[in-house]
């Protein structure tokens, strides 16, 4: 909290019979930066589920729960015999569709070589009949969409073994980023799968963490996007621990009047961990300048709160609201200005409109 220091002028109303002398400051105006305390909420910056995509057997665990680990370092190893028989009955049959396509290509050599002959030897008038010759060129289309037939069907068979060569990764977990394994549901021999109601592993990164803080509906106008605020948290009472304002919800929620802000705290060390509840020191930057009075000045009642004004000689009760302590000071809202004068201790004894003459005294 900033408190900047502040002279009173000290004015010294004149005695009138049978009255006691009346102690007057001037209303202050300085630009305030304070803070006020508001509970937030530490969570992990990235938490995922780890599930298995396909079915099988677990074979190895390589994690418990606490282990730190690192990404693309394998967690479990799954097993599925049947899906090695599946990739091996791809692979032969792509290796006879490949048989049958060189053969076919045979084919449509030999079928190439006989027109070429047929069609040479037609040059000489009365050697070949026309008909053959069409006969042998009709014999190379149906040659040629043999093979195209063939490597349609090779392809899509290589496909079939990509596709389960593929879906065979996924026997190895590896861990998608490199974070803190927080929970363990599986052991070697489960059968587990992608229709799994629990998960196998549950992983958190916590070198980044999220500070989510609730913010006021009337401070959210002083949240400054990369603004760093400190907090503490109960496990270290002593220390002092910062997050850096990332992102801003930019919308109020409805039953509580707050704006959710998230600050990214660094945690290298680990130190912190999700679910811990901070007290957040929440800077508020007021855009004007704020109106400071004694504490002595405002009086409360039962039926308002205000401070005694005196103008041109003339006792004044202004309505006000009481802020923020700062310093010896307490910020107020109302029909004030700088350097107008009031009673320094305020008393509903001091009648409205009552006359008073004051001179002025330096403290």
């Amino acid at each position: 909290m900033t408190v900047h220091r502040i002279g009173f002028v000290l004015l010294l109303a004149t005695r009138l019979p049978g009255q006691s002398p009346v102690e007057v400051v001037s209303v202050q105006a300085k630009a305030v930066q304070r803070e006020v305390s508001l509970p937030g909420e530490i969570l992990p910056y990235l938490d995922v589920p780890i599930q298995a995509k396909v079915s099988g057997f677990v074979k190895k665990v390589n994690v418990d729960r606490g282990s730190i680990v690192k990404e693309g370092e394998t967690l479990v190893t799954l097993e599925a015999p049947e899906m090695q028989a599946q990739i091996a009955e791809a692979e032969s049959k792509v290796q006879a569709i490949e048989l049958q396509r060189v053969e076919a290509e045979a084919k449509l050599a030999s079928a190439q070589s006989t027109y070429q002959s047929l069609k040479g030897a037609a040059e000489t008038p009365g050697v070949v009949a026309g008909n053959d010759v069409i006969v042998a060129e009709k014999a190379v289309e149906a040659a040629r969409a043999n093979v195209n037939s063939y490597q349609g069907t090779l392809k899509a068979a290589q496909a079939s073994v990509r596709s389960f060569k593929d879906l065979e990764q996924y026997l190895t977990i590896s861990a998608p980023f490199s974070g803190v394994i927080v929970e363990r549901d599986v052991h070697p021999g489960a059968l587990v799968g992608p229709n799994s109601t629990i998960p196998l592993l549950r992983l958190r990164q916590t070198s980044r963490l999220r500070l989510v803080v609730a913010v006021p509906e009337a401070i959210v106008a002083g949240i400054m996007d990369g603004a760093q605020v400190p907090f503490t948290v109960p496990a270290f009472p002593m220390e002092t621990f910062r997050g850096v304002v990332a992102r801003i919800a930019h919308s109020l929620d409805d039953k509580t009047r707050t704006m959710a802000v998230e600050l990214d705290v660094s945690n290298p060390n680990l130190r912190l961990a999700p679910g811990m509840y901070p007290e957040v020191r929440w800077p508020v930057h007021n855009s004007r300048a704020s109106l400071l009075v004694p504490p002595t000045s405002i009086v409360t009642t039962t039926e308002k709160t205000f401070v005694v004004r005196i103008k041109n000689g003339i006792v004044e009760w202004v309505p006000v609201m009481r802020g923020a302590a700062v310093g010896n000071l307490v910020e107020v809202f109302g029909s004030l200005k700088p350097g107008e004068t009031i009673a320094k201790r305020g008393t509903d004894e001091l009648r409205a409109g009552a006359r008073v003459e004051v001179r002025t005294a330096t403290n």
